[in-house]
């Protein structure tokens, strides 16, 4: 499996036996796994990549709870889930954990398939959770939304009129590539009867002015046609 495509885990515990053999055993699972021995050498790490941090409470000076709450916190690593594995087994504990957006609070001691089960459910649940991106079409500050139909400019909200869109997705999904009229008039304007080549010119100039610096990417090649370079 493509190593970047493996989920990645960092254990947070002081207790080095039992740390290694997480790791081990994480790794064994086809996972990429990471260790820290502290809170304080968890916060000195890019957290960012991770998948999930399998977290213990008591950890010395700075605790589970506290390194929970900065990361639940921090805009950035927020999404990021979290599991407490901890002898820490009151309810209240429990209840603090999960308040603080734990996915999962294990009570030690634990077996590795336990935990095991439960980073699969977890990274599952996380997985599903996950907005799948709308895709797009884009040239630098040029953006077309394919499910939204939104044209933005730099950021800025462009109308357009179906065929400008039509057009526009055309163009810049081939880029590079040159349309004659008669090619665009089949592809914008499928169902039309009769059609006047003039018409993709028309359309054209109106595009190129809506989309300001960009519309000059938008290309003439005299005798042949248009295309978006």
């Amino acid at each position: 499996m493509d190593q970047s495509l493996r989920p990645r885990i960092l254990v947070v515990e002081d207790d080095p036996t039992l740390c290694d053999t997480l790791q081990l055993n994480l790794e064994l699972e086809g996972y990429q796994a990471d260790v820290a021995y502290t809170a304080e050498d968890a916060l000195k790490m890019d957290l960012a990549p991770y998948s999930l941090i399998l977290l213990d409470v008591m950890l010395g000076e700075m605790s589970g709870f506290k390194l929970a709450r900065h990361i639940k916190s921090t805009p950035a690593l927020s999404h990021i889930p979290i599991i407490f594995c901890t002898a820490r087994d009151s309810e209240d504990d429990m209840v603090t954990g999960l308040n603080l957006g734990a996915d999962d609070y294990i009570f030690k001691p634990y077996t590795l398939r336990n935990v095991l089960t439960r980073i699969k459910t977890v990274l599952r649940r996380a997985q599903a959770a996950t907005p799948t991106p709308s895709p797009t079409l884009s040239y630098e500050g040029l953006v077309l939304d394919l499910d939204s139909k939104r044209c933005t400019v730099d950021g800025k909200d462009i109308r357009l009129i179906k065929k400008e869109w039509d057009l526009l997705e055309l163009l810049l999904s081939h880029q590079g590539r040159i349309f004659t009229r008669e090619e665009i008039l089949k592809r914008a304007w499928p169902q039309e009867v009769v059609v006047l080549e003039r018409t993709v010119d028309v359309n054209i100039t109106r595009l190129r002015q809506k989309l300001g610096p960009y519309g000059s990417h938008i290309v003439t090649r005299s005798g042949f046609g248009y295309g978006f370079e």
